[in-house]
C-alpha cells in the first residue's frame, strides 16, 4: 500500500515529464528550409525564386485565409535567414533564428538539446499578434501614425521608440528595464512608440532602424540613436541630452534683474522654479521644451548662497519646489504653485494659464491667432482691444497707463494687446483708416474676428494719450460692447502680421547647425555607418555635380568663339557672322520682364571688362530726364531676346558718366566722323541720349545704334546703315540703293521725341544677332577712372 502511494507521485512526474518533453519535440523552432520548400543545399536564386511564388500566394492583401499574415510573416522571417550568408551559417551550424543571441556555446549540441530554462523560456514572442506583449500593444506605431502625429508632436515633446521583432531574443532581455523607464518617463511627459518590424518594415526603413532590438529618441522630427547599454539611468540620461541645452537659464542674485527685465524684448512671460537639487529636474525641462514659444524659464539652485537673496525676496519655501511666474511687473509674481510631488497635470495647468502677458504686443499672426480667435459660436466671442501706438520714448506714458487699464480687466472675452505702428504698418493703416502710411497719434481700435480669411468687425473708440478721460472713454465703450455687440459697425479684411521675430532665423540656424554637427559627430563615433549613408550620399552627390561643374565650364568654349567662314554674297566679311548666335536669339524668353543693371563703377568689372566670352552687353544710354521713358520703350524692344544666354542688358548714366562715354567714342573714330559731319557747331557737346552700345569685353569691339525719329519721317534711314557706311565697310547692295541724306536727318535730330528714339532697335538687334553689323574695335576699355560718377 505505501508502495503504491509512493509510486503516484512518480508516475504523475514521469508522466509530466514526458508530455513536457513531446510538447518541446512536437513544437519545434520553424525550419526555413521546409517553410520555403528548398534543400539546404539550395542556391541563392533558387530561394529567391520560391520566396517570390511564395510572398505572393501568401501575400495578406490577396490571401483571405486567417492564417495567411502568420505564414507571411514566416515566409518573410525565413527567407531572411537564408538569403544572408552568415545568417544561414549560423542556423546551420546552432539552429539560431536570430543573429544577436550568442551561438558559440557548442556544449549544446544539437539544436534540439539547445532547450534551457530562463525566465525568458515561457514568454517567448511567437510570430503571433495575440501572442505579443499587451504593454507595447497600446504604444505600437504605424506608418501613418509617425507621419501625420508623432512628427508634428515632437516639437512639443520627445519620444522614445523601441524597435522589436517577433523573433528577436535579445528584445525579451532588454524588456523588463524598458517597461520601467516607458513607466517613468511617461508620467513626465515622454511619448512613447514601439515599431514591430515584422508589421511595419516601411516604417522602420523610414527610421533608418536595420537591427533589432534599437532604442532611439524624436524630437523636432529628428531621429538619434541610443547606443549605450540598455539601463535606466543611461536611457533618463538620453532622454534629457534629446532636448535643447538653452532651454533653462540658471538664476542667481546677479543675474535675477536680467533675466525678468526681459519680458518686454521677448514678449513672454518668465518662469522661475525654486529647488534644492543641484541640477534642473527632468519634469522641468520637459516643460520649459512644450512652452518654449510663450514662456522664457529659469531656474534658481536653492542650495546656493548666490540665490539668498532671492528666496527671501519672494519668501521661498525652502522644503518644497515653489513655481513662480512673471509678467509686466517684475516686483511681485502673477502666479505661483508650491508642491512638494510636484505632477506634469499640476505644471500644465499652471503655465496654460500665463502664456501671455497682460497686454503682449502682437509679432506675428501666430499670436493674433491665439489672442483674438476667429469667431466660432455665437457665446464664444472674443474681442480684442487693441493700442496702436509706437516704441518711441514718448509714447511710453501712454503704453503704460494701458497695461494698468489692461491688468484691471476682469472680462475673459476680452483680451489685451498693443502694436507698433511702424512695424505692422499694413494692418494698422487699415484699422485707423489711415490711405497715407503716414505714422498717427496712438488710438485704440476694439476688433472682432470673423473668419480665418481676416475678415473682422471693429470699431476705432478714441485717440490715446493714457488720461483718465480715455480710460473712462474706454471703460464706457466696453460696457455697451458687451450690451450691444453691433455697436462695432466697420468691417475689413485684414492682412496677415509680419513677423517681427524673423530676423532671429541666423540665431536659429547657427543652433541648429550645431545640433545637427553633434549629431553628425556621435554617429562617426559610434561607426553608425549605415545610418551615416544617406548623408554620405549627399555629400558626395554635391562634390560630384560641383567639380563635374567646373571641369565643363573650365574646358568648354564658347559658341561666340567659334567663327565663321564668311560668304561670298554682297561680299560681306567673314567676321560679321555667327551661327551660334541666331540659334540663341530663337529661344523663347523666361521671365515675363527684362532685368536691366545699372552700368557703374562697381559693375564695370563683371559686366564688361571681365564678361565671360562669347557674352555681350546691350547698354542704353540715358540721362535722368529721360530715363523712365526709355528704359520702358527699351523692355519693349529687347523682350524677345531676353531669352538668350549670352546677352545682358544695363543702362549708363550720361549726368554720371558723359566722360567715359567720349573717351569710348574716341576709339570709333569711324563713328566720331559722322557726328562731326553732323554738327552745326564743332564746340558743340553732343547728345548721346537714345543710343545703344552692345559691348563685347572679351574682343574688345562694340556695335553702335544711333536713334532714328519715325515720327514723321518713315523713309529715314536706320543709324546701323549709316555707321556702316561712314566706317567705310562694306554694304549689302539692298542699303546701297539708298544714298544718305544728311540735309533731312539734320532737321529730323533737331526736332527728335524720347519716345521714338528706339523705334528700330529691334531691327537693330535682329542684325546683331545675325553678325551683320560693322564692329568697331579699341585697343582697351577705357579705365575705371573714366567710369567713376561726375562730382
Amino acid at each position: 500500500m505505501a508502495r503504491s502511494k509512493l509510486s503516484l507521485p512518480l508516475a504523475i512526474v514521469v508522466v509530466l515529464h514526458v508530455l513536457l518533453a513531446g510538447l518541446v519535440y512536437a513544437e519545434p523552432e520553424m525550419d526555413p528550409y521546409k517553410i520555403l520548400g528548398v534543400t539546404k543545399g539550395a542556391s541563392q536564386a533558387e530561394i529567391k525564386k520560391f520566396y517570390k511564388r511564395l510572398a505572393k500566394e501568401w501575400h495578406p492583401d490577396k490571401n483571405k485565409d486567417p492564417g495567411a499574415e502568420d505564414m507571411f510573416i514566416k515566409i518573410t522571417k525565413s527567407y531572411e535567414i537564408l538569403s544572408n550568408e552568415e545568417k544561414r551559417a549560423n542556423y546551420d551550424r546552432y539552429g539560431q533564428m536570430d543573429d544577436t543571441q550568442p551561438y558559440g556555446n557548442t556544449h549544446y549540441g544539437h539544436r534540439h538539446d539547445s532547450f534551457y530554462f530562463d525566465e525568458s523560456f515561457f514568454n517567448f514572442p511567437f510570430n503571433s499578434k495575440n501572442h505579443r506583449d499587451f504593454a507595447d500593444s497600446k504604444y505600437t506605431l504605424h506608418f501613418n501614425q509617425y507621419v501625420n502625429d508623432v512628427v508634428p508632436d515632437s516639437y512639443k515633446r520627445p519620444y522614445l521608440i523601441k524597435i522589436t521583432s517577433d523573433w528577436c531574443f535579445s528584445c525579451i532581455h532588454i524588456e523588463p528595464v524598458w517597461k520601467e523607464v516607458v513607466q517613468e518617463m511617461e508620467s513626465l511627459g515622454v511619448g512613447v512608440g514601439v515599431v514591430d518590424v515584422g508589421y511595419e518594415r516601411r516604417l522602420a526603413n523610414h527610421l533608418g532602424a536595420h537591427r533589432t532590438p534599437s532604442i532611439l529618441g524624436v524630437i523636432n522630427g529628428k531621429v538619434t540613436f541610443f547606443h549605450y547599454a540598455v539601463a535606466k539611468e543611461h536611457l533618463r540620461q538620453f532622454v534629457e541630452d534629446l532636448l535643447p541645452q538653452r532651454l533653462v537659464e540658471r538664476v542667481t542674485d546677479k543675474n535675477d534683474l536680467q533675466f525678468l527685465n526681459s519680458w518686454h524684448e521677448l514678449n513672454k512671460p518668465h518662469v522661475l522654479l525654486f529647488d534644492q537639487v543641484p541640477a534642473v529636474p527632468l519634469l522641468y525641462k520637459l516643460a520649459a521644451f512644450a512652452y518654449k514659444d510663450y514662456l522664457q524659464f529659469g531656474y534658481v539652485d536653492q542650495g546656493l548662497s548666490e540665490t539668498a537673496n532671492l528666496q527671501k525676496q519672494f519668501n521661498i519655501n525652502t522644503y518644497a519646489p515653489t513655481m513662480l511666474v512673471f509678467k509686466e511687473n517684475i516686483d511681485k509674481p502673477a502666479d505661483i504653485i508650491q508642491a512638494k510631488g510636484m505632477k506634469k497635470q499640476i505644471i500644465d495647468e499652471f503655465m496654460s494659464n500665463n502664456k501671455f502677458l497682460l497686454a503682449p504686443r502682437l509679432v506675428n499672426q501666430k499670436l493674433f491667432d491665439e489672442l483674438c480667435p476667429v469667431k466660432q459660436f455665437h457665446r464664444r466671442r472674443k474681442y480684442c482691444v487693441l493700442l496702436i501706438t509706437g516704441d518711441e520714448e514718448i509714447f511710453s506714458f501712454g503704453n503704460q497707463a494701458f497695461l494698468s487699464f489692461a491688468s484691471t480687466n476682469t472680462r475673459e472675452v476680452v483680451r489685451f494687446a498693443y502694436v507698433y505702428q511702424r512695424l505692422q504698418q499694413p494692418l494698422c493703416d487699415i484699422l485707423t483708416q489711415n490711405k497715407d502710411s503716414v505714422q498717427s497719434q496712438p488710438q485704440v481700435v476694439i476688433l472682432e474676428r470673423r473668419n480665418a480669411a481676416g475678415k473682422a468687425f471693429f470699431k476705432p473708440v478714441t485717440a490715446w494719450n493714457g488720461s483718465e478721460e480715455d480710460k473712462q472713454c474706454l471703460q464706457e465703450e466696453l460696457e455697451r460692447l458687451q450690451k450691444d455687440p453691433s455697436i462695432l459697425i466697420h468691417d475689413a479684411m485684414l492682412p496677415e502680421l509680419n513677423n517681427e521675430f524673423a530676423s532671429m532665423f541666423i540665431i536659429r540656424w547657427i543652433y541648429a547647425s550645431y545640433d545637427y554637427l553633434s549629431e553628425v559627430i556621435d554617429d562617426i563615433l559610434h561607426n553608425n555607418w549605415r545610418e551615416m549613408m544617406p548623408l554620405l550620399s549627399l555629400i558626395f552627390s554635391a562634390l560630384f555635380i560641383l567639380f563635374g561643374t567646373v571641369v565643363i565650364q573650365a574646358f568648354s568654349d564658347s559658341s561666340d568663339d567659334k567663327q565663321t567662314k564668311p560668304k561670298a554674297k554682297d561680299g560681306t566679311k567673314a567676321e560679321n557672322g555667327s551661327s551660334g548666335s541666331s540659334s540663341t536669339s530663337s529661344r523663347p524668353p523666361k521671365k515675363n520682364f527684362v532685368e536691366v543693371t545699372e552700368l557703374t563703377d562697381i559693375t564695370y568689372m563683371s559686366n564688361l571688362v571681365k564678361l565671360r566670352p562669347g557674352h555681350m552687353n546691350i547698354v542704353l544710354v540715358l540721362t535722368d530726364a529721360s530715363k523712365n521713358i526709355l528704359l520702358s520703350k527699351f523692355a519693349k524692344e529687347v523682350y524677345s531676346f531676353t531669352g538668350s544666354l549670352t546677352l545682358h542688358f544695363s543702362f549708363l548714366n550720361l549726368d554720371k558718366h558723359s566722360e567715359w562715354m567720349n573717351t569710348l567714342l574716341e576709339y570709333t573714330q569711324d563713328a566720331m566722323q559722322i557726328d562731326a559731319d553732323d554738327d552745326e557747331g564743332a564746340n558743340r557737346k553732343m547728345d548721346y541720349t537714345g543710343y545703344v552700345l552692345a559691348l563685347n569685353g572679351h574682343k574688345k569691339y562694340l556695335c553702335l545704334f544711333k536713334p532714328v525719329y519715325t515720327g514723321e519721317d518713315l523713309d529715314s534711314k536706320s543709324s546701323e546703315d549709316e555707321g556702316a557706311a561712314s566706317g567705310g565697310r562694306s554694304r549689302s547692295r539692298s542699303r546701297d540703293d539708298h544714298p544718305p541724306r544728311k540735309s533731312n536727318r539734320a532737321r529730323s535730330i533737331s526736332t527728335l521725341q524720347i519716345h521714338h528714339k528706339l523705334d528700330r532697335l529691334g531691327l537693330w538687334m535682329e542684325r546683331l544677332m545675325e553678325g551683320t553689323l560693322p564692329r568697331y574695335y579699341i585697343p582697351a576699355w577705357p579705365g575705371l577712372d573714366k567710369i567713376t560718377p561726375n562730382k
